[in-house]
């Protein structure tokens, strides 16, 4: 009777070891996949970090990088001035200017308008289309239409300039031969408004129109 007990007491001391080692090994196995899972979503998400800081670095590097072919400006003087100003460039891409600026807002006009009231526009982020008469009149209604539906810039037409077609923001210049060249819509596109503008979100309406 005494070794029945003790043969009981035994087996039944080795089931509940069994069962202890059982769940010490589902907790290990547990442990062990949590730290997997975990390192994973680091991995994941220290990927995804680096991936949306490298987005946002070669945006930034878009961004700043000029359209091929433009010319650009520094350090231009902002002075509200009553005169006619002699400007360094042709059309003028920034300086003093009229206190009052021309209308800007999908503005198209047949006459040649004052660079000065023209520069004060650049000055509120718009981009001012201009061309001579190298351009041709398919060209011209095809920038009249494309200035028609962009906010914030203005054509004209611009005697003294060296190309058929000038595309012209605060410090920054593009001249091409024909409307059709891809980088007037890139040119539009960046500084329309663009990061160039010393005012930006200045009004381009309320000034004159000639």
């Amino acid at each position: 009777m005494g070794s029945t007990n003790k043969a009981k007491t035994a087996a039944r001391r080795a089931r509940i070891e069994q069962i202890r080692r059982a769940e010490r090994a589902r907790e290990r196995r547990n442990r062990i996949l949590t730290l997997v899972i975990a390192t994973l979503i680091l991995v994941g998400l220290t990927g995804g970090g680096w991936y949306l800081l490298d987005l946002a670095e070669r945006k930034e590097q878009a961004e700043a990088a000029p359209v091929p072919g433009e010319q650009t400006w520094t350090d231009l003087s902002r002075n509200h001035v009553d005169t006619q100003v002699d400007y360094p460039m042709s059309p003028p891409a920034g300086g003093d200017h009229s206190q009052v600026w021309v209308n800007c807002d999908a503005q198209v006009y047949t006459q040649q308008i004052p660079s000065e009231a023209a520069v004060h526009a650049l000055e509120h982020g718009a981009v001012w289309v201009t061309y001579n008469d190298k351009a041709s009149t398919a060209d011209v209604s095809t920038l009249s239409a494309r200035v028609t539906n962009t906010a914030y810039s203005f054509l004209s037409p611009y005697r003294d300039q060296s190309s058929p077609i000038a595309l012209t923001a605060w410090g920054h210049q593009l001249k091409v031969d024909r409307a059709s060249d891809p980088r007037v819509g890139e040119f539009l596109d960046k500084y329309v408004q663009g990061r160039q503008t010393p005012e930006l979100g200045a009004s381009c309406t309320g000034g004159f129109t000639p």
